[in-house]
């Protein structure tokens, strides 16, 4: 069952993975707003919902869900596959939306070709590997790896704890699902996504999302504007500098739309 929210015009940040709410702690602090709303994904921390088989569809239609229960257009911005979602409820549910933002335009893009950890977790047995190496190790040292990512402690901590079988198996659903030529697919409904005003945003130095050109190249298909955070990573919502970058598009984003 879909949570009920109350509030007008909400903003929506929706995390991928392997992530929490918790990565949105330091930019909603710098928000300024009290109508933030951070959902869960199914799995991630929570379970699943009765017969959900964790692929990219049924994450967007848990998401779409979310939306309804609002019961109004939201202001939604999503990071790493939060961000896929968004991209592709920007595209075929624009009734849901306000204004869309997004960090992985790029996923969209015909020549994209995922990153060597989603290769891993889309080969049978050795995505299996991987996950049980991973869920076996102590949480901490599980935090310590995030923090060399440049994860603050409080956020890798959360990330941590959250890690488990369930994780394990719906990320594996979930870019099986994905296995090109599917995010191709999702790339031919990009004009769609011009329906609602739309950011992308850019972090200059992000190795999983295709990169700088390909995310401006979707930004044109999606009828979007660009937002470039320079010098920086995946995790854009953690150093000070982008933060600042990041709070201030996002704000004259939404108050120009």
């Amino acid at each position: 069952m879909a949570t009920v929210y109350v509030g007008a015009m909400p903003v929506v940040l929706v995390h991928g993975n392997p992530e929490s709410p918790a990565i949105w702690n330091h930019l909603r602090a710098r928000l300024g707003r009290d109508d933030v709303i951070t959902p869960r994904l199914p799995g991630f921390g929570c379970p699943v919902p009765d017969g959900f088989g964790a692929t990219k569809e049924e994450y967007v239609e848990w998401l779409a869900g979310e939306l309804t229960a609002i019961g109004e257009p939201v202001d939604l911005v999503g990071h790493d596959w939060g961000g896929g979602f968004v991209l592709r409820l920007a595209c075929t549910r624009p009734d849901l939306i306000r204004t869309w933002a997004s960090d992985v335009a790029g996923l969209l893009h015909p020549d994209y070709v995922w990153h060597d950890f989603a290769q891993i977790w889309q080969t049978p047995g050795a995505g299996e590997e991987f996950f049980a190496a991973s869920v076996g190790q102590p949480a901490a040292d599980r935090a310590a790896m995030y923090e060399t990512l440049g994860i603050p402690s409080d956020v890798a901590a959360d990330l941590a704890v959250q890690s488990n079988a369930l994780l394990g198996d719906c990320v594996l659903k979930l870019y099986r699902s994905a296995a090109q030529p599917a995010m191709r697919a999702w790339g031919d409904d990009a004009a769609g996504a011009a329906a609602r005003p739309g950011l992308v945003i850019v972090p200059s130095d992000d190795p999983f999302t295709g990169g700088p050109e390909r995310a401006a190249e979707m930004a044109v298909r999606l009828g979007a504007r660009t937002a470039e955070l320079p010098n920086v990573g995946h995790w854009w919502m953690f150093p000070p500098d982008s933060v600042t970058a990041a709070v201030t598009a996002l704000a004259e984003h939404w108050a120009s739309a």
